[in-house]
Parts: structure tokens; sequence; C-alpha cells
């Protein structure tokens, strides 16, 4: 798993120096919608390039947070155009199972528009919370300008994280303690962030999807 890892990073650490920003905002366009691109993949490692001047921080982070919109919008309309009912029947087919779904509306229900704001910071929630966006016709301008200004600040922070990791010169000259601690403390802060803002809602989910199958 290490080295596919590894592999799918110098593809794209090759494919920046032709795709740049434009590169960038279509794979955070992916990543907000069902397709599995973790954003701590595609910005921080562009991100590592500023100091050599291939990018800059402002660029990284404008592009991220729009391809980040665009992608949201995308699920928005699909929402709201297909409905509920076949989000939920054929939604198990494009990595969208029922138990996901009533997560993002009960997150929509909880926090309502600001909670479009704080989705963009968390993973599953991320990608999905177009859906109940879309499914109640929220407000387009106000979803929108709660996903961008979500996205663009959790992209600066991607960002900010890959420029320092690239002015390290012992972590760009590959020392494993040092990669392990930066890749440790990453996992541990959004392990940390998806169990308790989200695993354990899904689990919560899960009986009334069974409840929701046999009536």
């Amino acid at each position: 798993m290490q080295e596919l890892i590894a592999g799918l990073l110098d593809w794209y650490k090759g494919t920046l120096d032709s795709g740049g920003y434009m590169l960038i905002g279509l794979l955070m366009a992916m990543e907000s919608t069902v397709v599995p691109i973790p954003s701590e993949l595609i910005i921080p490692p562009a991100a590592m390039m500023v100091k050599a001047g291939r990018f800059s921080m402002m660029g990284i982070t404008l592009a991220g947070g729009l391809g980040s919109w665009i992608g949201a919008s995308i699920m928005y309309w699909a929402a709201r155009l297909a409905g509920r009912p076949l989000i939920l029947k054929y939604g198990k087919y494009i990595l969208i199972p029922q138990a996901k779904v009533v997560l993002a509306e009960k997150w929509a229900q909880q926090f309502g528009p600001i909670g479009v704001f704080f989705s963009r910071l968390l993973p599953v929630v991320r990608h999905l919370i177009g859906i109940p966006a879309g499914i109640v016709r929220m407000d387009f301008t106000r979803y929108s300008l709660y996903t961008l200004v979500g996205s663009v600040l959790w992209t600066g922070v991607l960002c900010w994280i890959g420029v320092k990791a690239g002015e390290d010169e012992a972590l760009m000259q590959g020392e494993l303690h040092r990669v392990t601690i930066w890749a440790l403390g990453a996992f541990v802060i959004l392990g940390a962030m998806y169990y308790f803002l989200v695993h354990r809602q899904i689990q919560k989910v899960k009986p009334e999807e069974n409840k929701e199958k046999e009536e």
C-alpha cells in the first residue's frame, strides 16, 4: 500500500509541472464529489513546491477552494434534481450508502446552513453535505458562500502545512523519522475528528436505517 501511495504521489508531483493550478482545481473538484481522493494528498504536495517558485500559496488556495466549490455544486444539483428517494435507492452504487446520506441530513438539520461551512473541515461529511442541501433546496447562493469560505479555509490550512514541510530540508531529503512525525500527527488529528464527529454519528444512524428498511 505504501508503495502504491508513493507511486501515485510521484506521478502527481510530476504531472503538476504541466497540469498546474488547473490540475489542483480538477482533483479538488473530484474530492468534493464521491471520488475518494483525500485533499490531504492533493494540496500539501503542491504547496511543497512553493519554495521552488513553481506555485504560490494564494494560487494553490484559490485553485483548491474553487475546485471544491465546483465539486460541491455538482453534488448539490445532482441531489436537488434527483431527489431523496433516488439518492437513497441508487446512492450505494456510487459510493453513497444510505447511512452516510442520513448522517449528512442529520448534520444539516442540527447545524443548518452554518453546518455547510464546518462540514468542509471534516472527512466523510465534507463531500456529502451537498446532498441534504440539494434535497431541501437550500438557497444556492447561501450554500455556495458557506462552501467557498469553508473550502478556502481548509485548503489554506493544508497549503500552509505543505509549505512548512517544503521548507524543512530534512523532511524533503526523506529522513524517515521526520516524515513519520508529520504523517502521524496529521493522522491522529484527522482520526480523532472523524471518530468523534462522524463515526459515532454513523453508528447512531444505522439502527434508524434498518428500521426504515423494515417499514
